[in-house]
Order: structure tokens, then C-alpha cells, then sequence
């Protein structure tokens, strides 16, 4: 009898809700692993699952559509910000703001500033990204810099609203690791779901070939708004947490130096994957924080060795080189994690199906 074709959609699809399902647990064993060690060592934990919030957004959009997008942390910087004055007590925000009086005195619990501001990045993200889907080529990419480029200017200068270039501080510090890890499985468990979905498999149509999915009557302007725009909720996530876990925001945080860190970890682990997101991430912190230590000096003896200041960011830089070289779909590529199986039966091929001529001989 012939396998029919909805099987192997069926294995596809149950192998990746077991990888997603893995990953989760993997971010639990690590987030319980860094609890029971020193402050210091929780802290940088955290800012790497903030990191993984922020990343596993933007595969949502880059990993699915294809497309390359360095406009995502402005998503950051409108959440981070709305986040940010509407938590404010009132008599914070009238010494550093000048806000109309009603949004001045306005005062909400951090659950529910949080969902607002993550709405606001979606709609900014779904007025900006209905004519820049449209786009092809290089001129899509250039046109989310532009993004990043308008609404840094606007948050650096806005002083009534936004304080300007100084910083905005007050800020309810709220996150923590477990919360940081909570967020980090919702923005998973949405992007696995996303890829598996009948729109996330339309978008990665699109992806591997614009001509024939548009010819078969995909639309992939449509598909890559859908897309941009859910991904910018969580990336806006991800600058909430940012924001309420150091305590203050100012302009120059969410711009190119936190841009290219995590397109290098979305680059690095490999985009097409949530495995590779998840690599990346682990893969950009270590190293980062490695020759940050560095940077700082090490003590051994008597002696402190210590590198020049930006060490950190030339090794970062060689590692996206050497990736791009010699591994361009990055470390992981399409692969995803699966349950491990152990045994001979691990190994057994599975038995052919029988040909219509043995069924008649039968």
C-alpha cells in the first residue's frame, strides 16, 4: 500500500514540535543551572534569554521570509519607551517629560503597559511594512535601516516625549531570570507554531522561490507583512524586558551596536532554524562575555593581563567573517533538534512499502 502524501507532513510536523519542545527544556535546565550560581552569573544569563527573546522574534520575519531586516530593534526602542512612560510615576514624569496632562498622570501596572506597548510596535510595524513589503531586491533590507535610522532620531530628539539623548530612568525593575525565560518559551512555542503554520509555510514558499510561489498564487507581500508584523510584537517584548530589567532607556541602546549583535547571533547559529537561533545566541554570549573578562583584565598571580579596549567587538567580527566564509547557512543550518533515540531500532531503515506487482503476488 502507498504512503500517502499527508504522512510525511505528519513526521515533519511532529519533529518539530518535538525540537521546539527540546529547546524549551534546554532553556530551563540552563536558566535553573545559572539560578543556583553567583549574581553576576544570573544577570548575564538573563541578558542572553532577553537576547533569545529578541532573536527568536526576528526569525519569525528573517528566518521564514528570507529577507534580511535591520530595522527590527527601532521595534525595541517604541516598546521599550511605551513601556517605559507608561509605568513612570507621575511625579517622575513630570521632572523629566512634558506630557498632556492625562498621559502624565497616567499610571498602569507592568503586565498591562507591557501589552500596550507591544500592540503600539505591532501597528507602527504594520503602517511601515504595508509599502515596504512591496519591495524588492536590496531596496527591502535598506528600507527597514531606514526605519531604525527615523525612529532613532525621533527618540534622540523628542525631548517632551522621550527625554532626548538623556537618560530616561525610574523605570520599575521588574525582570528578572524566571520572567525573562517565560517570555523567551511564549516567543518559541508563537515562532514554531508561525513556521509550521499554513502562513509560515506560504512565506517559506516565497522564500525558496518568489517566481513560482507567486505564480501559484501566493502572495508574498502579504505573506512578509504578516510575518513582519507579528515578529515585531515580540521583538518589542524584548525591549520591555531590556528596559524594565536595567531600568532606564536612552536613545543609543537600541540602535546599531544592539542591531548587528543580534543579526550576528541570528547569522552565526543559522537564520533558517530555531535550533540555530537558539546556537547563535549561546554561541555570540560566550564570547562576548569571554573577551569582555578580557577587556577587564585577568588576575594570575600578581599579574593582571588585560586587551585594548574593543576586543570584544574585532573577535565578534572575525566570527562573522569566518561563518560567512566557510559556513554561510551558519553552524546549525537546517537543522532542528529532535528527540535523541537510542538502541538498534535507532539505526533500522524503515521497510519499504510494497509495490503494487508483490500486493497482486500476494
Amino acid at each position: 500500500m502507498a504512503t500517502s502524501p499527508a504522512e510525511p507532513w505528519s513526521v515533519e510536523r511532529l519533529r518539530k514540535i518535538k525540537s521546539a519542545l527540546l529547546l524549551g527544556v534546554l532553556i530551563l535546565l540552563v536558566a535553573a543551572l545559572a539560578a543556583l550560581g553567583p549574581p553576576a552569573l544570573q544577570r548575564t544569563v538573563t541578558e542572553a534569554v532577553i537576547d533569545l527573546v529578541v532573536v527568536l522574534g526576528m526569525f519569525i520575519f528573517v528566518g521564514n521570509s528570507g529577507v534580511l531586516s535591520f530595522g527590527h530593534i527601532a521595534f525595541m526602542a517604541i516598546a521599550g519607551y511605551g513601556s517605559a512612560i507608561l509605568t513612570i510615576p507621575p511625579a517622575k514624569k513630570a521632572v523629566l517629560l512634558k506630557l498632556p496632562p492625562a498621559l502624565e498622570a497616567l499610571q498602569l501596572p507592568v503586565a498591562l503597559a507591557a501589552a500596550i506597548a507591544a500592540f503600539i510596535a505591532g501597528v507602527f510595524a504594520l503602517i511601515v511594512g504595508a509599502p515596504i513589503m512591496r519591495l524588492k531586491g536590496i531596496a527591502l533590507p535598506m528600507a527597514t535601516f531606514g526605519v531604525l535610522m527615523v525612529v532613532h532620531v525621533v527618540t534622540a530628539n523628542w525631548q517632551e516625549v522621550t527625554g532626548g539623548r538623556q537618560a530616561l530612568v525610574g523605570l520599575p525593575v521588574y525582570v528578572n531570570l524566571w520572567v525573562a525565560v517565560g517570555v523567551a518559551l511564549v516567543t518559541l512555542a508563537v515562532a514554531a507554531a508561525y513556521k509550521m503554520s499554513r502562513r509560515g509555510l506560504l512565506l517559506q514558499c516565497s522564500r525558496e522561490n518568489e517566481v513560482a510561489a507567486t505564480a501559484s498564487g501566493i502572495d508574498p507581500a502579504r505573506e512578509r507583512l504578516v510575518a513582519f508584523v507579528l515578529s515585531a510584537v515580540f521583538v518589542g517584548l524584548g525591549g520591555i524586558l531590556f528596559a524594565h530589567f536595567i531600568g532606564t532607556v536612552t536613545a543609543n541602546t537600541f540602535y546599531l551596536n544592539l542591531t548587528f549583535t543580534t543579526l550576528a547571533m541570528l547569522v552565526v547559529g543559522g537564520m533558517r532554524s530555531l535550533t540555530g537561533a537558539v546556537v547563535g545566541v549561546a554561541v555570540v554570549s560566550t564570547v562576548s562575555e569571554l573577551f569582555r573578562s578580557i577587556e577587564k583584565g585577568i588576575a594570575i598571580g600578581d599579574t593582571v593581563l588585560s586587551a585594548p579596549p574593543g576586543l570584544q567587538e574585532i573577535a565578534l567580527a572575525l566570527m562573522m567573517l569566518l561563518i560567512l566564509i566557510f559556513r554561510p547557512q551558519g553552524l546549525v543550518g537546517d537543522f532542528e533538534l529532535g528527540w535523541p533515540r537510542w538502541g538498534r531500532g535507532a539505526a533500522r531503515p524503515a521497510a519499504p512499502a510494497a509495490t503494487d506487482q508483490t500486493a497482486q503476488r500476494s
